[in-house]
C-alpha cells in the first residue's frame, strides 16, 4: 500500500504554498526522470498538503482576466491578492474558512487517468459531505462537488483544478467550510456567471469544525485512493 506524507500547513499566503507545491512537484519529476535514465533508484514521494489562505483570486490557464471584476485598488480595499496560476479551469476565490487541498501524487502509484483522479477528488468531498447530511454531487460538464445540480438553484461547495506533468499532480481542492462567500460576487466563480457558490456554514446555518472536517475528508482521500499517511 502506498503512503502518502501529509502536512497541515495552517493560514499561509497562496505565493507560499504555491511555491511550496513546485518545490515537491519538481522533486517527484527529477526523480521520475532519473529512474527512467537508470540514474536514481529513489522512489516518488506523494505529499498532501491543507491549508487556508488569505484571501486571494487565482486564474487558470483556460480562464479569462475578464471574469476578475476588481481593479487593483478595488482588490486592495477587499484586502485581496491576485495570482496567474498554472493549474487548469478559470478564475476562483480561496480565503480563510475555506480548505485547501493539494495533492501531490505520482499517479503511477494508483492509475494514469487524470479525468478519473478528479473524480476520485470529487467522491472524497462527497462522502465528507454525506457524514453532515449535505447531499454533494457532480454536476455533467462542470468539475467540483455541487448541490441540487440540475436544478435552478445549483450551487458549488467546492472547486478543482489541476496540474499534472509526466503524471504527478499538484494544485487541487477548495472546499468552501465557513468562507466569506461574498468575495465571490467580485468574480465570475470559475467563469460560470448564472450559478451559485455555497458553504458548508451557509447550508447548516452554522460554523462548522475546520479542525472536524480536515480529519474526515484526510481520512476519505486515504480512503479513495487506497493509501496509508506516513
Amino acid at each position: 500500500m502506498n503512503t502518502v506524507v501529509f502536512k497541515d500547513l495552517g493560514l499561509v499566503p497562496y505565493k507560499e504554498a504555491w511555491d511550496l507545491q513546485e518545490e515537491l512537484f519538481a522533486e517527484n519529476i527529477a526523480l521520475k526522470i532519473g529512474h527512467r535514465n537508470g540514474t536514481s533508484e529513489e522512489k516518488t514521494t506523494d505529499h498532501l498538503l491543507f491549508v487556508e489562505h488569505p484571501h486571494v483570486y487565482t486564474l487558470g490557464k483556460s480562464g479569462s482576466e475578464s471574469n476578475l471584476l476588481l481593479d487593483e485598488q478595488g482588490l486592495k480595499d477587499h484586502q485581496a491578492t491576485y495570482y496567474k496560476s498554472n493549474r487548469g479551469g478559470d478564475i476562483t476565490y480561496h480565503g480563510p474558512g475555506q480548505l485547501v487541498g493539494y495533492p501531490i501524487f505520482d499517479l503511477e502509484h494508483y492509475f494514469t487517468d487524470i479525468h478519473k483522479y478528479m473524480r476520485y477528488l470529487e467522491e472524497a468531498v462527497i462522502q465528507t459531505l454525506k457524514v453532515y447530511g449535505i447531499h454533494g454531487e457532480r454536476y455533467a460538464g462542470f468539475t467540483g462537488v455541487w448541490l441540487e445540480p440540475e436544478t435552478d438553484r445549483a450551487r458549488k461547495i467546492c472547486a478543482m483544478g489541476v496540474k499534472a506533468s509526466r503524471w504527478v499532480t499538484m494544485h487541487g481542492i477548495g472546499f468552501n467550510i465557513n468562507t466569506d462567500l461574498s468575495y465571490f460576487s467580485h468574480i465570475v466563480p470559475c467563469g460560470i456567471d448564472d450559478k451559485a457558490v455555497t458553504s458548508m456554514q451557509h447550508e447548516l446555518g452554522r460554523p462548522v469544525s475546520m479542525e472536524e472536517v480536515k480529519a474526515l475528508l484526510k481520512e476519505k482521500l486515504a480512503e479513495q485512493f487506497g493509501y496509508t499517511y506516513a
